[in-house]
């Protein structure tokens, strides 16, 4: 039980199965890295960031970088919990909050796990959008905990895109996966609105700028 909310004798077996078949199908996925080697290594040798991605691609990454012990944010809601197991066997560990509920608890906890030496993913459009709109819970975070911002996309020809309000996408077995970086950026600390404005925006552009690159390299339709 988590937040003193009763689950289903079946939630157990949900989570399983769905760790499950995450695996099964990331080990399928061929995935090919643009531009990541630098700061991979850098990461490597402690480094710490904030992996910022669309909600909508986040299925590959969340492979890709499974068992780093990388704290990322989870909504408050019923699929949020099932997400919660779900992650967790695969090696993250779950602050929970959004924008809609529990927002502050949920960001308290990340800069918690900030401290810990822990780097952070979140997807700044979820977990209901607006569909790729940075929100400005990102930018202050940043701030916050000084950790710089890496704007992660996954990218691939062969998926399934889900009737979602995000258009979710799910690569298929065997296919290829591209993964890329942006470049790391640093938001100062003590910022007013109007500067959170400016600093959310150029985030926003720089998510943006870097999956619509790989996406033209992976050659996905327009």
């Amino acid at each position: 039980m988590r937040r003193g909310r009763q689950r289903s004798w079946w939630f157990p077996l949900a989570i399983a199965v769905g760790a499950a078949a995450l695996r099964l199908l990331g080990r399928t996925w061929r995935l090919r890295r643009l531009d990541t080697a630098d700061f991979d290594l850098r990461l490597a040798g402690g480094e710490r960031c904030i992996f910022a991605l669309w909600h909508a691609r986040m299925l590959p990454l969340i492979y890709a970088y499974r068992g780093l012990g990388v704290a990322a944010l989870v909504s408050h809601s019923r699929d949020g919990e099932l997400i919660t197991g779900v992650i967790e066997r695969i090696g993250y560990v779950a602050a929970r909050g959004s924008s809609s509920r529990g927002g502050q608890e949920g960001f308290n906890e990340l800069v918690r796990f900030a401290q810990q030496g822990r780097s952070l993913t979140l997807t700044p459009d979820g977990p209901r959008g607006p569909r790729e709109v940075v929100k400005a819970g990102l930018v202050r975070l940043a701030s916050h905990t000084g950790l710089p911002v890496l704007p992660v996309a996954s990218a691939s020809r062969q998926t399934w895109v889900l009737r979602s309000w995000d258009g979710f996408r799910v690569p298929r077995p065997f296919a290829r996966v591209w993964i890329s970086y942006g470049d790391a950026l640093h938001v100062p600390a003590g910022l007013d609105e109007a500067a959170v404005e400016v600093w959310r925006r150029r985030l926003e552009e720089a998510l943006t700028a870097n999956t619509e690159r790989l996406a033209r390299e992976a050659g996905e339709d327009a």
